[in-house]
């Protein structure tokens, strides 16, 4: 439904984020006959994806590319507007939101917080970066792709817990694996054990530069070491996009993901979140989920 307040348009739902979470809710809105606005930055990680296997239904596997692009069409189907825009500010109204694009102000009833994570990166040039990504020879997440780098060797970039935890899940799928820690190894003396109680290399040298080849990775160590990879995990974590939330005055978790309940409702009335921004698994299908119960929460709240 669509209401008008004077000459303005009101949306029943403003979703801000056009990845796999924001076009999930946005198909699901439509099909609850609901006005919905999708604003999308362009982004978002699916996009950088080359090719995902573990995303059920696609058993030939689908670039990110060509996933977002038919999710964006099925949204199109059934009503959604998509604007490529960025939402830079949102406030609570009389009669729901208002949330500032580059142009102009748009309000609806509700509004879902779906922009994702930007991956912290690794010291390397753009296009070496988007080279890597692009070949399989730089990845972020092992449950999405591990199975891809079996028997190769695999290189684990990060430091403390994460860094740890993130090679020893890989060391399942490969034998040789090395983990980098960079400046300091900050690494627990039961982590220190486990790793090397499951053959993991670990290195405390700095790393003086990374070089992406065409079928390799070249790193340069302080220590004078030259060592080379088929694949290197960035764990360096992420950090989530939630300056709305915070803007909105949504309550946030110590990461700064935003804090829902088990419908996808933040501490706000009428403001919903779903997808990496929300702590939990980041994958695809998690982000999916979330974004069909927060769209079926939204219409029920509409409903009443």
């Amino acid at each position: 439904m669509t209401i008008t307040v004077g000459e303005v348009r009101m949306y029943d739902c403003i979703v801000i984020g056009g990845g796999p979470a924001g076009l999930t809710a946005a198909t699901y809105l439509g099909r609850f006959l609901r006005t919905t606005l999708v604003i999308d930055a362009g982004a978002g990680r699916a996009a950088s994806i080359p090719r995902t296997h573990n995303l059920v239904g696609f058993p030939e596997g689908i670039s990110g590319e060509d996933l977002l692009l038919r999710m964006r069409q099925h949204a199109d189907r059934y009503g959604a507007e998509l604007v490529s825009d960025v939402a830079r500010s949102i406030t609570q109204s009389e009669n729901g939101f208002v949330v500032g694009i580059s142009s102009r102000t748009v309000e609806a009833r509700t509004v879902l917080l779906a922009p994702g994570v930007a991956n912290h990166r690794p010291k390397l040039a753009q296009a070496a970066h988007d080279k890597g990504v692009l070949r399989g020879l730089i990845r972020y997440c092992p449950i999405c792709d591990a199975y891809e780098v079996r028997g190769k060797r695999v290189a684990v970039l990060g430091c403390s817990e994460h860094g740890a935890a993130e090679a020893l899940f890989v060391r399942r799928y490969s034998e040789t694996v090395t983990l980098l820690t960079e400046e300091s190894a900050q690494l627990s003396r039961a982590d220190q054990a486990e790793l090397s109680g499951s053959g993991i290399a670990v290195e405390p040298a700095a790393i003086r530069t990374l070089s992406v080849n065409d079928d390799d990775i070249l790193v340069r160590l302080s220590d004078g070491q030259s060592l080379s990879f088929d694949t290197l995990y960035v764990a360096l974590g992420s950090s989530g996009r939630s300056e709305l939330a915070r803007m909105a005055g949504a309550a946030l978790s110590a990461s700064g993901c935003i804090v829902v309940d088990d419908h996808q409702r933040t501490s706000i009335s009428g403001l919903f979140a779903a997808g990496d921004v929300v702590e939990g698994l980041d994958q695809i299908a998690v982000a999916a989920g979330q974004a069909a119960k927060a769209a079926t929460a939204i219409h029920n709240l509409l409903l009443e």
